[in-house]
């Protein structure tokens, strides 16, 4: 059986059994954050992980299809600021999937952005929203599409 697939878990191959040496204090600590996250048991984990890095590369293609998330924090009063980020999307609609806008607070406001594309546009999207100026705070978090991502229950 080919690496990709033990690594990947296609629905074809067969579970690998790995050895790896690590530092017990870093394996101490690996396991308190599998069970603070809830998994259970470290190969479950050390899984995730793998996936979240081969998401990461592929992503890292220009060319790729990514899903993803915009999440801001503004404060909506800001001089400009909701018709600049509102232009931003217009912009680029073609990447934005949904808008979801809740209005935290009289002056804060949450805006998380559903985007979907090659990823050279959408990371650009994320980061000229982030980067615009008021905003508080921004995260993009990326994904790969269900059909990408390999099966997370073995």
């Amino acid at each position: 059986m080919c690496f990709r697939c033990q690594i990947l878990g296609d629905s074809m191959a067969e579970l690998a059994r790995i050895g790896i040496a690590i530092d017990l204090d870093l394996l101490d600590e690996f396991d308190k954050l599998i069970a603070k996250r809830g998994y259970a048991n470290r190969s479950e984990a050390f899984r995730d992980l793998v996936r979240d890095e081969l998401i990461t590369e592929v992503s890292g293609s220009p060319d790729a299809e990514i899903f993803g998330t915009i999440t801001l924090i503004y404060d909506h009063h800001t001089r400009l600021l909701p018709e600049r980020l509102t232009k931003l999307q217009h912009q680029n609609y073609a990447a934005i999937l949904s808008t979801v806008h809740v209005h935290l607070d009289h002056d804060n406001c949450l805006e998380v952005v559903l985007v979907q594309g090659k990823s050279s546009l959408v990371q650009n999207l994320a980061n000229a929203l982030i980067a615009t100026k008021g905003v508080k705070h921004g995260r993009f978090t990326l994904t790969a599409s269900g059909h990408s991502v390999p099966d997370h229950h073995r």
